[in-house]
């Protein structure tokens, strides 16, 4: 362009310092007007000609895709190739890795990709920071967005800020499966606040990296909406903020369920069923995921169970659901199990419920430690059997590990006491009891204290060694059915 300007100003300076050459020139301009094909093209003329060519081939480029039945209505603002061959190209290489017509047709954008520039970068960075070749169809149908993604300027920043929150290396490819829109997310937008909001109240930052892995989804959840309003409700009903900071780190899906259409009408659930507004912390502290279940189906189908096959009335099951709410999902058969072989000792129904009402726990035991921790309360022991109605708790406890050592320690000093009294204590507890000259008054066992540990009677306090004790380990099993 510039030396065609040139050449132009240098033929008009010698035109005109030269009258000789400037009078035949005149005469072609005059005799060219009558054929314009020979006019000197302009900017314009050059423009209006590439735009015509580019219309053509879009028509070209939009029947080729008619014909594969995608509609090509949303690519009018989208910059196509020149060819139908680089069209089909483009089309045959998503074809290859899984993507459909169909699912052209839902994000057709995905034809404004060039292979080479934009495609080809983008899975082989997915594909380098783990996500199997044989998924990489599956990640694009879900999230088609990115290929149109800078892999330097926008996936490498989203990959390091989630290393940065402890997301293990070989974890990576499968959050971004799970989640592949925090391609998208803005480092310094709603993730960052959302961690700093969690790590706010309580949540320990080595713990953010296994809850990205678990539910990458509270990533994308904006705090003023969505997540301090669960907290605020739930501190309202008694949940103390570094309790719930412990229930996130386990279980950060709770943040998932609907405020208003899940968590607020299942607490009213729970209290239309009896729970006391006292005990709705603990039992949710328990088990955190009644506030997702279809509560009000399965509360009154498990109600209705055991007042028909285990004879507790509703007040009785709604004094179960706030010491086990984890009986809430519990199979029927499995419940039964246990019922059965109680009442197969002779045990009368009558008292099989009020075991069950004051140790819900034995509903889900497995009936073959149930029997050798019998056989040995009976002929190694040699006690009654309403002890233990008196003292159902006798099951939870580890034949081997507790009942055992602690009945022959007993046997060595010739004490003889309630279950409860060498059972329902630490170690160091226990061996205080030895040694005393006396045997205290029973109080009651141990009980719930939101945010701290069990409180034993005499305001003992249960060593972090005890933390991991036979309930503990019920407990877990419980809450896994």
């Amino acid at each position: 362009m510039i030396s065609l300007l040139r050449r132009t100003k240098l033929l008009t300076l010698t035109l005109t310092s030269n009258p000789r050459t400037l009078r035949p020139f005149l005469r072609f301009l005059s005799s060219s007007s009558k054929f314009p094909e020979y006019e000197m093209p302009s900017v314009t003329w050059g423009v209006v000609l590439g735009r015509k060519e580019r219309l053509v081939s879009r028509v070209i480029i939009s029947d080729y895709l008619k014909t594969l039945g995608i509609i090509p209505d949303e690519l009018e603002q989208v910059e196509l190739p020149s060819t139908v061959e680089v069209m089909r190209e483009r089309v045959e290489f998503l074809q290859k890795l899984g993507v459909t017509i169909d699912h052209l047709n839902e994000y057709p954008l995905m034809l404004g990709c060039s292979v080479r520039k934009n495609m080809i970068p983008v899975l082989g960075y997915l594909e380098k920071i783990g996500i199997p070749r044989s998924k990489l169809g599956e990640f694009v149908v879900n999230y088609p967005q990115v290929l149109h993604a800078s892999v330097v300027v926008e996936l490498a920043p989203v990959v390091k800020f989630l290393r940065g929150l402890d997301v293990d290396k070989q974890d990576i490819g499968y959050v971004l499966m799970k989640y592949p829109e925090l391609l998208g997310f803005k480092l310094e937008g709603t993730m960052s606040t959302s961690v700093a909001y969690l790590v706010s109240i309580g949540v320990s930052p080595r713990d953010i990296g296994p809850m990205v892995t678990q539910y990458p989804y509270f990533l994308g959840m904006r705090v003023g909406t969505v997540i301090k309003p669960i907290v605020d409700y739930l501190v309202s009903l008694g949940l103390p903020k570094k309790v719930l900071a412990r229930m996130f780190e386990k279980r950060v899906y709770v943040l998932g369920y609907d405020l208003e259409e899940c968590i607020k009408p299942n607490v009213d659930c729970l209290v239309s069923f009896g729970i006391r507004r006292e005990a709705l912390a603990s039992v949710i502290a328990q088990f955190p995921q009644i506030l997702g279940l279809p509560l009000k189906a399965k509360l009154s189908s498990q109600q209705y169970f055991f007042n028909l096959k285990l004879k507790i009335d509703p007040d009785g099951f709604a004094r179960v659901i706030e010491r086990m709410p984890q009986i809430v999902s519990l199979n029927q058969n499995v419940i039964m199990k246990p019922v059965e072989f109680l009442l197969g000792r002779g045990i009368p129904a009558v008292d099989v419920a009020k075991m069950v009402v004051k140790c819900p726990q034995l509903v889900a035991l497995r009936v073959e430690l149930m029997k050798n921790s019998y056989y040995f309360f009976k002929s190694e022991m040699g006690r009654q059997v309403k002890e233990l109605v008196e003292f159902p708790e006798y099951f939870t406890y580890s034949l081997e590990s507790r009942i055992k050592p602690r009945y022959q320690r007993l046997q060595s000093k010739g004490v003889r006491s309630s279950l409860d009294w060498f059972l329902n204590c630490s170690d160091q507890r226990f061996e205080e009891r030895l040694q005393a000259d006396y045997i205290e008054m029973e109080t009651v066992g141990p009980s719930f204290c939101m945010g701290g540990k069990l409180q034993l009677p005499g305001n003992e306090v249960v060593s972090d060694e005890e933390d991991e004790s036979d309930d503990e380990e019920l407990y877990r099993r419980t809450v896994s059915l």
